[in-house]
């Protein structure tokens, strides 16, 4: 059997995974129930038929965060695929932190980092919450969050339904588990789950048996949503009439190739603008792109036509930007 592009062992792996995975009985679902999982005939399909692994080229780091005070608030950092430091007026955020070489259970195979981490788990400031989107190795990373807690101690871990237990078994505490529209307030800051369309798993039988989501993060000055991981759904316009519009939100761009497989489950560029409109924002910064290799299409295209997208549409430049890993992100402007 000849496979095109990718290691042929490593597409028989895919395959046998997603095999035994669809022999669980999937516990969640999403807001569009019609909306299930590709057939283990499909992911065959996309697998034989892939075009080559796109080149691995690197997106340019900025060391700017080197040079503002994390003592400072408003500000954001994306830090690399869906990990951002966020601090509001009251805490500091860390959303799905990735910081290990590889998105995979094992060290040496799985998608490997094009870039390494925008700042180091040592370089980061204190940390007062960790909010994860869902457990995909990419998102929910075991390793860093034991390495987080151990240099912040008091630090609070926020995940879907249905992963409280995984992370407790792994050593890690204060783990509380959220359905959708669940909040929670510290100090004067209110932390929502939202839904998000998308799915979850980490092993052969665990496919849907934990939640996933998108993070709403407000104050009466300022709301801030990291949408996780995502297609496109009208869970958009229902966060927008709940919340009100939303004044700066980080929505995924890439791992969107090729649509007949990932249209569910990954938004485009195009549909990632229209998450903004939905959102009504008034500044939007794309994420999930450019340090993993999960897709099909070339790693810089996601940039690309987001610009030509909003340069042929005459969009507002600000509805969704693409920044470095690095770059400090002043919020209330």
């Amino acid at each position: 059997m000849k496979f095109k592009g990718v290691n042929c062992c490593g597409r028989l792996i895919i395959i046998f995974l997603w095999l035994y995975s669809s022999l669980s009985v999937a516990q969640y679902k999403n807001s569009d129930t019609s909306i299930g999982l590709k057939s283990l005939p499909d992911v065959i399909k996309w697998r034989l038929n892939a075009p080559a692994s796109p080149e691995r080229v690197a997106i340019e780091l900025s060391d700017e965060w080197k040079k503002n005070d994390f003592s400072e608030n408003n500000y954001a950092v994306w830090i690399g695929h869906a990990t951002f430091l966020i601090k509001n007026n009251d805490i500091t955020v860390l959303t799905d932190p990735i910081f290990s070489n590889r998105a995979s259970p094992v060290g040496f195979l799985g998608p490997k980092r094009l870039i390494p981490p925008a700042i180091s788990i040592k370089d980061l400031p204190k940390i007062d919450v960790i909010v994860i989107s869902h457990n995909h190795y990419d998102h929910l990373d075991i390793k860093s969050i034991k390495k987080i807690q151990r240099l912040n101690p008091s630090v609070r871990v926020f995940v879907p339904l249905g992963d409280k237990k995984l992370l407790e078994r792994k050593g890690i505490s204060e783990v509380s588990e959220f359905g959708w529209w669940n909040s929670v307030e510290i100090k004067n800051t209110e932390i929502v789950f939202t839904p998000a369309q998308h799915w979850s798993g980490r092993g052969l039988f665990d496919r849907n048996k934990s939640w996933w989501g998108g993070w709403l993060i407000r104050t009466r000055e300022m709301s801030i949503f990291h949408a996780g991981d995502t297609g496109y759904s009208k869970d958009f316009l229902e966060i927008n009439a709940r919340y009100g519009d939303i004044d700066v939100a980080f929505i995924p761009i890439g791992a969107y190739e090729p649509r007949w497989f990932m249209g569910n489950q990954h938004v485009d560029p195009k549909e990632a603008l229209k998450i903004a409109s939905d959102l009504n924002v008034k500044k939007a910064y794309g994420m999930h792109w450019g340090t993993f290799i999960l897709t099909d299409e070339p790693i810089l295209e996601p940039r690309q036509e987001l610009k030509r997208i909003k340069e042929s549409s005459n969009l507002n430049s600000n509805l969704i930007l693409t920044v470095k890993p690095g770059e400090w992100l002043t919020l209330n402007e």
